[in-house]
């Protein structure tokens, strides 16, 4: 090899290292360090109501933590949200999970969907990303040992166990159940004939469809056959609302009951005059009794209207997760994440800290009733102690 080309191939390889090296972190115009915090929800398709809520909640917060000023390592920074669209389907999720991963992002606040969020955490975990999830309620998610996962709401084996007991107390002892196969869908099913089974009722009709179907004429005439007292809906308000509209269609005496994600305003249009006397649950306090709820509410509708269910708990994930970063002095996930699991406070749903799995401490569930087109509360129950009144 001659001089001139040794020269060159030197240069090359020079050159070669040097990119591999640490790049640079983004600054803004003025100068700060851009800190990437990744968002996740259906942004599109039948759940993007809910997902751009859970999105809106968390860009809410990052505005005013932005608006504040943090100053990590003795450095300004500015917090930039990337929100993804994963549609409510694994397949997407673990694309934009890795997306992420390229991206650089420190943390992740989603994502909406137990489906989504439980594939997802692996890639998360297996980077180093810290996850917290608004909204995913599966058990499965916390139980699978990833240390980076986290969430802001009750899980489903405290609000199955809830559900459960309630409608044989209240509602009848014989119960259908239905699920649309999703982590959520049939994990909540499954907690709730745990409760159902062990509280004395009876489970007379299992069945399942899926997540995107909206025609339930064969399932729910099968299930009338049965004559149950109740028939248990897991699954989200764009089959909820469609099936309860259906059993008025046939004539259905039984009542109606579902998870969190049939309690909310898009149920409430789907279902129209059917939606009348359904029962429904969601994880936490009504946003009347959040500590920093009218508060939130205030802010929220101001800017982007209605709430539809998840955006406080979204409000809220994005507030402790920049607070660890705050008292670790660091958006280094390796810093803030043993912060960030022995960290406690207050925000707008009440207060956060996090087990040893990374589910919310405590944690109460509230039960509604739908009547004359609004949500009306029943009892909000300790979930520790279900038939408790708060």
């Amino acid at each position: 090899m001659n001089f001139f080309r040794l020269v060159t191939v030197l240069g090359l390889a020079g050159l070669l290292l040097a990119g591999c090296g640490k790049r640079e972190a983004p600054r803004t115009a003025s100068g700060e360090l851009i800190i990437r915090i990744g968002s996740v929800a259906p942004l599109t398709g039948p759940q993007a109501h809910l997902g751009k809520d859970n999105d809106n909640g968390a860009r809410l917060a990052i505005d005013e933590i932005n608006a504040r000023g943090v100053t990590l390592g003795g450095k300004r920074v500015h917090f930039e949200i990337m929100s993804e669209d994963d549609q409510a389907d694994p397949r997407n999720a673990r694309i934009v999970a890795q997306k992420l991963v390229d991206a650089r992002v420190v943390a992740v606040l989603g994502h909406l969907n137990s489906g989504t969020s439980i594939p997802a955490s692996k890639i998360y975990h297996d980077h180093g990303i810290v996850q917290i999830t608004p909204s995913a309620t599966a058990v499965a998610y916390t139980e699978q040992g990833y240390k980076t996962a986290f969430r802001v709401m009750t899980n489903d084996r405290q609000q199955g166990k809830v559900l459960g007991e309630f409608t044989v107390k209240r509602l009848g002892k014989r119960v259908a159940i239905i699920d649309d196969r999703t982590a959520y869908g049939q994990g909540l099913a499954d907690e709730v004939v745990k409760a159902i089974e062990s509280s004395g009722g009876t489970v007379v009709a299992r069945e399942y469809t899926n997540d995107r179907s909206t025609d339930f004429l064969a399932i729910l005439t099968s299930i009338k056959a049965k004559n149950p007292d109740v028939i248990f809906f897991g699954g989200m308000d764009a089959q909820s609302g469609p099936m309860a509209r259906q059993m008025q269609q046939l004539g259905i005496k039984a009542r109606f009951l579902g998870g969190d994600g049939t309690q909310s305003t898009e149920f409430l249009k789907l279902a129209g005059p059917a939606a009348d006397g359904v029962t429904a649950s969601s994880p936490g306090l009504p946003l009347v009794k959040m500590p920093g709820g009218s508060e939130f509410e205030r802010k929220f509708t101001a800017r982007y209207g209605r709430i539809q269910n998840y955006s406080p708990y979204a409000y809220d994930a994005a507030h402790v997760l920049v607070a660890a970063m705050i008292k670790a002095d660091s958006a280094d996930p390796a810093k803030f994440l043993p912060v960030l699991r022995t960290i406690a406070l207050t925000g707008a749903t009440g207060r956060i800290a996090f087990d040893e799995r990374g589910d919310v401490r405590g944690g109460v569930i509230t039960l509604y009733r739908a009547r004359n087109g609004k949500w009306e509360v029943l009892e909000t129950v300790t979930s520790a102690a279900p038939g408790t009144r708060k």
